[in-house]
């Protein structure tokens, strides 16, 4: 598997507020077998929470709550203690929050066919520990640091959602659609972020966990610099051929056709036509986690980590995805033609078609000087 399928899921028309679209995701049916409930991390410092990843190694973030899935078939009922529970017959929501901010792993299983896992976190910490241990040979351009520590610690930058210039009012101001199941997040229409889970009713219980989200640099400066983008409009040329309502309604429907495709193939080309790695993460029954890491290939192109769950024909029952700002796809891309090498400085500046001074300003640049010794 190396592209994400979104097979079973149909973009609506777009939904406009100032340099934010909304483009809703709505399935004709619910993955059946699979649900997702959300976990509250509350409490003094309520947020902030270091993840056990492997021995003397944490990652340490904003995390706000944790994903449960469920693949047990019991459905809502069978949601762990510390899940907000849906309402029923228009009663609030109840929260149940958990006075705890330290995890062991980012996927966790929990009694029964449940799984705890830190939504977003798991394809972050990927990112980050990309070619974490630096160089397996002590060539001597490379420092005692980085012999000794590799690119240990390694930190990214991103945004809260509520920082994100109009986000929080698209969510709030705009329905749910009936069967909406995800939604893809555009700021000046340069794709910000994807969100898709197994069933309505799990939507619309973590629509507004979208402003809880970490977002990219890239996407916080679109969203502030950008101008407001247009809205979607159907227009239907008149004529003979709309003398019925049934006539009227079936050129609505084609209008609704041709935006969708055109958003597939035009707005969230970058996401959906990209080759990705894949890496596994947990099997849970008939349904496999996993995150994903793009080719850091400098095309241009805009570029996501994220994490993903599939059933066993491989089409996606839940999607998270991140946007890298061009500094982030640099380092990635830098530090993939490092490894390729054997992080031996001759070779990797042939493999990028520059000399060993430049590379190794461009290792600084990317903020990797620890690395290089000081000569």
């Amino acid at each position: 598997m190396n592209k994400l399928e979104l097979t079973g899921l149909t973009a609506r028309p777009s939904q406009v507020w100032g340099g934010i679209r909304l483009v809703p995701l709505v399935r004709e049916s619910p993955v059946e077998g699979l649900r997702l409930h959300r976990e509250v991390y509350g409490g003094l410092g309520a947020g902030v929470g270091a993840v056990e990843v492997g021995p003397r190694t944490h990652y340490t973030s904003y995390i706000p709550h944790g994903f449960v899935a469920d693949w047990s078939g019991e459905g809502a009922e069978s949601a762990a203690y510390g899940t907000q529970f849906g309402a029923e017959d228009g009663a609030p929501a109840r929260t149940v929050r958990l006075p705890r901010h330290r995890h062991h792993r980012l996927a966790k299983r929990r009694p029964g066919d449940r799984l705890r896992f830190l939504p977003l976190h798991l394809a972050l910490e990927g990112y980050l520990a990309l070619h974490f241990g630096g160089p397996s040979t002590a060539w001597e351009e490379w420092s005692r640091q980085a012999l000794r520590d590799g690119l240990s610690p390694r930190a990214e930058d991103a945004y809260l959602g509520w920082s994100v210039r109009g986000l929080g009012d698209a969510l709030r101001a705009f329905e749910i659609h009936p069967g909406q199941c995800g939604v893809m997040v555009y700021a000046a229409d340069a794709l910000a972020a994807a969100f898709v889970v197994p069933h309505p009713d799990d939507y619309r219980l973590l629509h507004p966990t979208l402003v809880e989200d970490l977002y990219g640099e890239l996407v916080h400066q679109y969203a502030w610099f950008g101008a407001p983008v247009p809205e979607f409009g159907a227009r239907i040329a008149d004529g003979p051929h709309l003398r019925t309502l049934d006539a009227l309604r079936a050129a609505a429907r084609e209008q609704e056709r041709a935006w969708s495709e055109a958003h597939g193939t035009l707005f969230a080309r970058d996401l959906l036509d990209g080759s990705y790695g894949f890496d596994q993460v947990y099997r849970m029954g008939a349904f496999t986690l996993w995150r994903f890491l793009p080719p850091f290939v400098r095309d241009g192109s805009g570029q996501h980590i994220g994490e993903t769950i599939t059933d066993h024909k491989g089409r996606v029952a839940y999607l998270k995805t991140f946007r890298l700002s061009d500094a982030q796809i640099r380092r990635g891309h830098l530090l993939h033609r490092l490894a390729d090498a054997d992080w031996r400085l001759p070779d990797a500046a042939r493999a990028l078609g520059t000399s060993e001074a430049e590379l190794r300003r461009r290792i600084r640049s990317a903020g990797f000087e620890a690395l290089l010794r000081h000569r």
